[in-house]
This record gives structure tokens, sequence and C-alpha cells, in this order.
């Protein structure tokens, strides 16, 4: 229960965000009050007295801080606390405050000594000691690959890095706060603290997607540890929020990559490495792997995102594909909509998944052939279903399939060109909306008439993305 002094710091701090709040003040409750409090002073550095002051330029402080937060993280810049920016602070995180791109932590510390100790003084009783270990070891090979540094592992003695799991209140200035929320927390180079890593004991630690993945969680930490603060590129591991990525084909991103080589130079291998670099909206040469509609929105994948295009809002959001579906793969190749049966179909190789709502459904992945694909179709380009037929688009090829007998329309493969003229030979993706095909090859879109059997516009693909750049 909160008690009365803490009711009215709440009231006081309800008072000023009301002001900036785009919704009637009344659907404000002390749990999302205390959501932004915390988030900006922990993390945006908010006065700890601020939102007690009924000074005048308080709100505008208030306001400016999620003006700042809003920035980071590529929202619209209102400086209210709307569902998308409480959305963002109720998301498990790092402990450590958030700066911009790929930056440096202020002042710039870096470790003198490119070969760094490291000990593990503790262990989470989720993995076994030896899971624990090879997590560890896994992530620092992560920035020993892009740099020159080197990384020991000590068993007792005094270690550059120190390595703890721990509870509440541990001593640092810098309490955990129990399941979800902060995951961890790391300390810039330097002596005595300085490097250190803390995990909050209480979060159940994995190597798998449940829950939160040791290696990924550590992994970004350790980029703290060696000088990085967080990146604003949600591609980045050194971006603040936590996202699912299957450790076993881990590449460390582009930013990354350029963070710390800014700090320690090019790595010592002959060969200099490079790592995946975050979709833009607005790039000229953006090419779409896959688009599907689901429930009135539109998916547009890439790599291992997506956006999501909903009807009635104006931006166009980037998510990981990890972060809704961890047991999906990255670079799904073909989708659609079964709206006779709300799901949603998603391809990647032989195998395919169905979606309904956002839950897959039990006993996929499933092989292409159950459509009746014969061995020599190794994959899917595109699909979309339209008036209980599925139309496949593999290579120049174009084949029908009835959803309701189950079975590939006589007759078919046909040539793509000669069913739906002038929209080229190779489709990346396409999606059905108000009896238009939207055909994607390349960085442009066909919109195709179904009515008029004609292409009748066509333009840049990323406008689907709100993008207006010309």
């Amino acid at each position: 229960m909160f008690g009365m002094k803490t009711i009215a710091l709440l009231l006081s701090l309800h008072m000023q965000l009301s002001k900036a709040f785009p919704v009637p003040s009344e659907s404000l409750n002390e749990e999302q009050i205390k959501t932004v409090q915390l988030y900006l002073e922990n993390f945006y550095q908010l006065p700890r007295g601020e939102y007690r002051s009924e000074r005048q330029n308080s709100t505008t402080v208030i306001v400016e801080k999620l003006k700042e937060m809003q920035r980071f993280f590529g929202l619209t810049v209102t400086g209210k606390p709307n569902k998308e920016t409480l959305e963002i602070m109720e998301k498990p995180r790092c402990g450590v405050p958030d700066q911009g791109d790929f930056m440096l932590t202020p002042g710039s510390p870096k470790w003198r000594n490119s070969n760094l100790t490291y000990r593990i003084i503790n262990y989470t009783p989720h993995l076994s000691k030896a899971d624990v270990e090879a997590a560890i070891e896994k992530a620092f090979q992560v920035w020993s690959g892009a740099s020159p540094l080197t990384f020991t592992q000590l068993s007792q003695g005094e270690a550059d890095i120190k390595i703890v799991f721990a509870h509440g209140d541990h001593g640092d200035n810098s309490p955990f706060d129990g399941p979800n929320g902060v995951l961890a927390h790391a300390f810039q180079p330097g002596q005595g603290i300085g490097g250190d890593v803390h995990f909050d004991a209480e979060e159940i630690w994995t190597k798998t997607s449940r829950n939160y993945n040791l290696f990924l969680v550590a992994a970004h930490e350790f980029g703290h540890s060696l000088g990085l603060a967080h990146s604003s590129d949600p591609g980045a591991l050194m971006y603040p929020n936590y996202a699912f990525s299957e450790p076993s084909s881990y590449a460390l991103p582009q930013d990354d990559i350029n963070g710390i080589q800014a700090i320690y130079g090019p790595s010592n291998n002959p060969i200099q490495p490079t790592g995946p670099s975050t979709p833009v909206a607005c790039d000229p040469r953006l090419v779409f792997d896959a688009v599907t509609t689901l429930r009135g929105e539109i998916f547009f994948f890439k790599d291992k995102y997506f956006w999501r295009r909903h009807p009635q809002l104006r931006i166009v959001d980037l998510n990981f594909i990890s972060l809704f579906w961890p047991s999906l793969p990255s670079g799904i190749q073909a989708a659609y909509e079964d709206s006779d049966r709300d799901l949603v179909f998603l391809f990647k190789g032989k195998q395919y998944w169905a979606l309904s709502g956002y839950d897959i459904q039990q006993g996929y992945p499933k092989d292409i052939s159950n459509y009746g694909f014969p061995s020599s179709v190794q994959a899917i380009d595109a699909a979309v279903s339209y008036q209980r037929k599925t139309y496949f688009f593999v290579n120049n090829q174009l084949w029908r399939y009835d959803n309701q007998r189950q079975s590939m329309d006589p007759g078919y493969p046909q040539n793509i060109e000669s069913v739906f003229q002038g929209i080229g030979h190779k489709i990346d993706a396409v999606f059905q909306q108000d009896g238009f095909f939207l055909f994607f090859s390349g960085p442009r879109y066909y919109a195709f008439s179904l009515h008029a059997q004609s292409v009748t516009r066509v333009d840049r693909s990323n406008k689907w993305l709100n993008c207006r750049q010309r």
C-alpha cells in the first residue's frame, strides 16, 4: 500500500504530467505516474526532487526529459507520456542511463591494457556453472573478435572485470527491482568497481529464447565495461532494451563494431570484421523480404526485423521478429493472410509456420510439400491469398492453390508475366488490399488492379513506411 506521503507526492507529479498527457488526466493511474517518474530519474537524469516541486519550470523539465527520451528511441517527439512512450518504458532493459548513437561513455574512459582478465564471483541457480562460463566466454568473444582486446578468466585473485549475480540493494547505489524491469548494469573502465558487471539474481537466466538469455545480456553489459554507452540504433547490441537473437548465429552489428574500434582501434585479424546494419525506412535501396496483412495491420519483413503499419497510426515502427516470436527465424521469405481462417502463414526455405493473431500454432513448422510443391521447389519468394485461392511466386513461376480443396489448381505453374502483365519476372513480396495486388520487386512496388487486370501505379516501396523522401 502507498503511504499518505507517497500518495501526496504522486498526486503532485500527476498534476504536472496531466498537463502534458495526450489523454484525459483521469485515465492516468498511480502505476503509470510512478513508471514515468522512475524511468526519467533512472535513465534521463531527471532530478530526483523535481517531480515534487511546484515551481513553474518543473513541468518544463519533465516535458524536456520526455522529449529527450522520445528522440533517443525514435518516437514521435511530443513531450507527453503517450501510449508508445509508456510501452517503451515498460520493456525489460539495461540499468545504465541512455545517451545517443554508438556513443562512448562520457569522458571516454578506456582500459590501457588490451589483455583483460575477468572473474565470475558467483553463479545463477538457473544454469549450470559450465553453462554460465560458456555464455560469459562467448559474450567476451563478441568484443575480442572486433577489437585488439583479449579476455582471460581467473578463478581467484583480483580481476579487471568482476561478474556478480546480486539481489535488490547490493551496495552500489543502483538497486535491482526484482523480476523484469532492469536486468543488469555495468560500470565504465576504471579501478575498483570499474568494469564490473552485476546481473539481477531474481531474473530467470537461460541459454535459450525463454526469459532472459545470459549470453545476450552479458555481451551488452561488457560493452559498457569496455567504455561504450547506449546506442539509439534499435539493431545494435548496445541498444538499451532487451531483444532475443539466436546466440549460435549471432554477429556483432556494424554500429557496435564502429563503437568498439573508435575506442581501441581495429581488430588484429588480417580481415577486418563487418556486421549487419539495421535497415532504414528511407533507404532508397530498401527491398522487403516479405509483406503480409494481419487483422488490418500490414507487416513488412526485412532480415531479423519487421515494420508494423497500423491504419490509424502515422508512425510505422520497426521491431525485432524475435520480440514477438522468439522461435521464428530471421529472414522470412514469404507471408500471406488467410482471412477466412484468421491465420497468417510465414515461409522460410522449405518450412512454414501459422500464426493466429500473434500466437504461433502448435505443430509447426511444417514442410511446404503439404501444399503440393514438388521437391524441386526449395523456397517461396512471395505469396498472397484472395477469394479462397492462394498465389505462390517461385522464381519466374506462379502456382495457385485452392484453399477449400487443399490442393494445387491444374494448369499450374504458369509464367508470372503471362498472368500479371507489367510486374516483371521476379517478385520479392506481395499483399492484397482493396481489390489490388501490391507487388514488390526491388525497391519499387506495382499496384495491379484485379478488376482492370493491369498495373495502375508504380512507386517506391518505402512509401508504405511513410517515407516521403524522393
